[in-house]
């Protein structure tokens, strides 16, 4: 049995840091592939939010392997249909938009070392 509240209250929070996280770097992403016409903020708000939504309730459904098969397709789905594009250019907006959020997350634990460091708390 799971507490209905406790779960709402996760899944605004995870909607919420994914918008924070994920939407602009989708976004950049998609702009780079299919153009500024296609790729509007407002479609990759709705990508992370529709995304999260459906692909938590499929992960809660399925297990394993079958349900992270299942939360990429509906991801490339949804990266699909708002960015109108095709399957291999969804497949490749996905692929460079994890790697400009690794090279962000990169940078940032950089920066924040250097802080840390500069503060004396390392």
């Amino acid at each position: 049995m799971i507490n209905l509240d406790s779960a709402i209250v996760q899944l605004i929070i995870q909607i919420i840091v994914n918008i924070i996280v994920l939407a602009p770097v989708l976004w950049i992403s998609g702009r780079l592939f299919v153009g500024k016409d296609k790729a509007k903020f407002t479609d990759a708000l709705w990508i992370v939010v529709l995304g999260t939504v459906i692909g938590g309730f499929f992960q809660y459904v399925f297990s394993g392997i079958i349900a992270t098969i299942i939360v990429l397709l509906i991801w490339l789905a949804l990266v699909k249909h708002f960015f109108d594009t095709g399957w291999v250019k969804a497949f490749i907006i996905a692929v460079v938009a994890i790697i400009i959020w690794i090279v962000i997350a990169v940078i940032l634990g950089v920066l924040f070392g250097i802080g840390l460091a500069i503060l004396g708390i390392i």
